[in-house]
């Protein structure tokens, strides 16, 4: 337990920070640019809208029943952008070729924005879960690959000459080499896909499932609701930075376990 305790001290402390500086940046731009109180609210008129009102039961049963579909739809994006990202890096490893095919069309789809490609999306896999992870693999799977890729090319020449001098092919020098050298790259890359596939479940369901946060929000805008605007704003706010600090946790306690980022880490 101590070692969790202590691998998860500088996430947390970091989670603290972060939340200090948005809460007091929350605030300070309320005040400077004197936003009026129907529209801009503030941590105090959150709270109370989702624990102290005598609504607040039924505003939490909203809130957190769309929070709830975002958070399976930033899942099924995040799983599949992460997972197509690692398996066409380790491709990239292994055929020298692949690359040269593939990378173009993941530059096209950096390129073109999501909110213009909604629509062909929609178009072709539907208003569902399958338009949600093509949505989501899109927005992760660009910088997810950039980063896997330069990981698996940092591993140790030196190592990897000596799994060749006895006979190890491209896969044995991928699996016992160049992966767990990635591996600091990898939890790199989940961090920094959980904003993204968050974006992507957002816009899904704003333009394609009609669900969710995303279309939530939509809706509080349509009638005026920004209490409900802003208690999911800061839900799924808070949700990504709690997020984000667990894979911290989890990066540090497989540092200490491997060696492997520990100085990083």
């Amino acid at each position: 337990m101590s070692n969790v305790l202590r691998a998860a001290m500088r996430p947390i402390l970091n989670l603290v920070l972060s939340l200090t500086v948005i809460t007091v940046v929350w605030v300070a731009l309320l005040e400077i640019f004197d936003v009026s109180g129907i529209i801009g609210k503030g941590p105090l008129d959150v709270y109370e809208y989702l624990f102290a009102e005598e609504g607040s039961a039924a505003n939490r049963d909203v809130v957190f029943g769309d929070f709830r579909v975002t958070m399976a739809d930033t899942f099924i994006g995040f799983t599949a952008g992460l997972v197509v990202a690692a398996t066409t890096a380790m491709m990239f490893q292994l055929f020298k070729g692949f690359e040269a095919a593939v990378m173009p069309l993941a530059m096209i789809c950096r390129s073109v924005p999501l909110v213009a490609m909604a629509p062909i999306i929609v178009l072709i896999f539907g208003r569902d879960w399958v338009s949600v992870a093509a949505m989501g693999t899109i927005v992760v799977i660009f910088p997810a690959l950039v980063t896997i890729v330069e990981g698996l090319r940092s591993s140790s020449g030196a190592m990897t000459e000596v799994v060749q001098v006895y006979g190890g092919s491209n896969a044995t020098i991928l699996r016992k080499v160049a992966i767990p050298a990635s591996l600091p790259s990898f939890f790199t890359a989940t961090r920094v896909s959980i904003p993204g596939a968050l974006t992507g479940a957002l816009l899904a369901e704003w333009l394609a499932t009609g669900d969710g946060v995303g279309y939530g929000v939509f809706q509080a805008i349509a009638h005026t609701d920004y209490d409900r605007l802003w208690a999911s704003v800061v839900v799924v706010t808070l949700a990504s930075l709690l997020i984000y600090s667990f894979v911290g946790v989890v990066e540090r306690l497989v540092a200490r376990r491997t060696g492997i980022g520990l100085n990083a880490a």
